[in-house]
């Protein structure tokens, strides 16, 4: 009896000093110049390491191009069945390369592939001309976009990331441009989850077949990992914006100027272990049920809402958002005319008494103001329902 007893206690001291895995408790100690993590949904940073200095980005550069890209094709300027001749400067760049030739023909999906695997220098001149006729217009576009979503620490200079004076970013601007290329155009994860395949030049001297490696190694090493771009040279070192989603929550990790290629992957996973262990999202399992409300002076009396976009909320610790509140801000009636998609009121959540954030609720349909002929027929419609309800 005693030996069991002493066995039971062996193995409870053995779990209680087992190693859960729980990273959220340990510093991260990280090597690489400058880091940060985020959720994308929310935008909010859970990690971050001079993350504001300002670094060569390589290749991390193309994540800008790649939304230009997809800005055009959103816009209807392009579409990815087009054909793209590749000029002799476009087929001239170096570095990180597919080998176009002058006067080669591509289309724009394949183009997107070789820029997102391969990290196609070339291949990004090619589209950058082909959208805005010339890599200098492409990058004006560039650093304008830039502006557009608040990267102030930002200089684009190329459209590929070459070395070059005066071409420079941060951690926190990489972020903020993966933020923007995953959450609005979350299509690019189409091509980030490519391992390898093959191309096709067809040039004067025939077919031939080219092979795409992805040069993202997080893909094969990290279990979660979706994208999203790498970059080295000489000036800017190693970097990687890592994108990964476990569980229902993504997560962008960037790293910037590591010593070499295998610390850039082993830090970001790191990053995302620990965002992993120590976050999730709140998203409203269950928004109060939405009533129609009356409107004065329109051809419809009530007008139906809905919700706008969901409210979210990056918990880190460790609860599972069971305190936050809710509390409806939305008038008893309006005023007619109302536009559909119009906002009526919102959806207010708090925790200890600080406003988190809200959702919007909106109308979804219009209501017309009403004339005098809509009061006419209005009026004659409840003559007739009062004569009919005295006839019973």
């Amino acid at each position: 009896m005693g030996k069991k007893i002493l066995t039971c206690f062996l193995c409870i001291c053995l779990l209680l000093s087992w190693p859960t895995g729980a990273l959220a408790e340990e510093p991260l100690e990280l090597t690489a110049v400058s880091a940060i993590l985020i959720e994308p949904k929310t935008g909010a940073v859970i990690y971050e390491k001079n993350a504001d200095e300002s670094l060569y980005p390589a290749s991390i550069t193309k994540i800008m191009t790649l939304i230009l890209i997809y800005d055009a094709l959103a816009e209807g300027k392009i579409t990815k069945d087009d054909v793209v001749t590749v000029s002799e400067y476009a087929a001239s760049m170096g570095g990180s390369q597919v080998f176009l030739e002058a006067g080669e023909q591509q289309t724009v999906d394949t183009l997107i592939k070789c820029i997102s695997v391969a990290s196609a220098n070339d291949g990004c001149v090619a589209m950058a001309e082909y959208i805005w006729g010339s890599e200098a217009a492409f990058v004006e576009k560039m650093n304008e976009r830039a502006q557009g979503l608040g990267m102030t620490n930002t200089t684009f200079v190329n459209c590929c990331g070459l070395d070059t004076e005066g071409h420079c970013t941060t951690a926190r601007d990489v972020a903020l441009m993966s933020r923007e290329l995953t959450v609005k155009y979350p299509d690019i994860f189409s091509y980030t989850k490519i391992w390898m395949e093959n191309i096709t030049h067809v040039t004067a001297r025939g077919s031939s077949e080219f092979g795409l490696t992805n040069t993202n190694k997080l893909m094969k090493q990290y279990p979660y990992a979706t994208g999203l771009k790498t970059g080295s040279t000489g000036l800017a070192k190693y970097c990687v914006s890592a994108t990964a989603s476990r569980d229902g929550m993504d997560l962008i990790a960037v790293v910037m100027a590591a010593a070499d290629y295998k610390v850039r992957f082993r830090e970001a996973a790191a990053l995302l272990d620990y965002g992993f262990a120590t976050c999730h999202v709140y998203t409203d399992p269950e928004p109060p049920e939405l009533s129609p409300i009356p409107v004065r002076g329109g051809v419809q009396e009530s007008v139906p809402l809905e919700y706008g976009e969901e409210f979210s909320w990056l918990i880190t610790d460790g609860s599972r958002g069971d305190r936050i509140e809710r509390t409806m801000d939305l008038d008893s009636e309006i005023e007619a005319p109302v536009e559909e998609g119009q906002s009526l009121g919102r959806l207010v959540y708090s925790l200890d008494g600080k406003e988190l954030g809200q959702t919007e609720i909106l109308a979804g349909e219009s209501v017309e103001q009403a004339g005098f002929m809509d009061y006419f027929r209005r009026a004659v419609r409840m003559l007739l329902h009062g004569n009919e309800e005295s006839g019973k």
